[in-house]
């Protein structure tokens, strides 16, 4: 059966190297990123051979949180060129096995926009990664238009994954611990921020009408659905269309309507009936969360999936396919 998955990430030093270091807070210095990193450098080797050992026959690469999105609007831009420019350079001759979302200056969205559709056009790449807030602002902030408007004209969907916290929200929350200072990046991030943050971030985009604006608008987020499936019942009676919020159409509708989960990195069943339950077979993508989870924990869960074959094969790769317009 092809596999497609669609939540892979890639860092190259020699990019992640321009980023200031004030601007990660920290992040990647932890001794389990350093030994993630040479993982997360490589396309063709290691990485590949993984991919032929589970089965696997296309990875969606993403440039990690070592972004343009921490560089200012005169430097972004041309960082996230030269990213994007590698990308495409180093996966030539491995087209059947990788394809990419762009990586955009986010903090300068008229150039982020232009980047999408350069990259879209020129290298053939599926869409775009956007990394959480920018200079910690939501996307729903209107400056934000021309990024929705360029992936609604491309037809290309967006991928919103979690990002780094800002300084203000990691220093309240997530430090000061004082038996518990090395778990600071783990609940900022992997181990609970990023999701909660993932699902604000979506009921801001609806609550603010950017859905209805742009109702051609595909999203995707990761990790099962960022909570939302589990609080979709809750969350529905609280953003009513007429409740004080933009949005036209309900949460269930508007999610099943434009939004797209991956399993990325959740690798049990009760995860996935309850996704399957709210978002529905059609908007579940696989996908593996590498090299922060391998591949062999996903291809496992994948076969252990207790659905009819056509919809087993939905996850797989059918509906990733679809949305991305890959060739089968």
């Amino acid at each position: 059966m092809r596999i497609v998955t669609l939540e892979e990430h890639i860092s190259f030093p020699e990019m992640a190297s321009q980023i200031p270091k004030e601007a990660l807070g920290g992040f990647g210095q932890s001794e389990r990123m350093q030994q993630l990193a040479p993982k997360l450098a490589d396309i063709t080797g290691e990485r590949l051979q993984s991919m032929d050992a589970t089965g696997i026959t296309m990875q969606v690469l993403s440039v990690d949180s070592s972004g343009a999105n921490l560089l200012n609007p005169q430097d972004g831009p041309a960082f996230a060129r030269r990213y994007n420019d590698l990308i495409a350079e180093r996966i030539v001759g491995f087209e059947d096995r990788f394809t990419a979302f762009a990586h955009l200056p986010t903090t300068a969205p008229l150039a982020a926009a232009d980047e999408l559709e350069r990259t879209v056009k020129e290298h053939h790449f599926c869409g775009a990664m956007i990394r959480g807030l920018t200079q910690d602002k939501f996307l729903d902030q209107p400056e934000f238009a021309p990024i929705f408007e360029r992936a609604e004209k491309l037809n290309v969907p967006i991928y919103l994954h979690p990002g780094l916290p800002p300084k203000g929200v990691a220093d309240i929350y997530y430090s000061g611990s004082p038996n518990h200072a090395g778990m600071a990046e783990a609940l900022a991030c992997y181990g609970w921020g990023w999701h909660s943050e993932t699902a604000l971030h979506v009921l801001r985009l609806l609550y603010s009408g950017v859905f209805d604006q742009y109702p051609k608008l595909n999203l995707i987020i990761g990790h099962m659905g960022e909570m939302l499936p589990m609080m979709m019942a809750r969350s529905e009676r609280a953003f009513k269309p007429g409740n004080g919020g933009a949005n036209q159409r309900t949460l269930t509708d508007t999610l099943r309507q434009q939004v797209h989960i991956t399993t990325s990195g959740f690798f049990t069943q009760p995860p996935l009936k309850i996704a399957l339950e709210t978002f529905g077979v059609d908007n579940i993508l696989f996908s593996v969360d590498y090299p922060f989870s391998t591949n062999e924990m996903g291809i496992e869960f994948l076969n252990a999936i207790e659905l009819p074959d056509e919809e087993k094969a939905k996850i797989a790769h059918g509906n990733a396919d679809k949305l991305l317009k890959l060739r089968a």
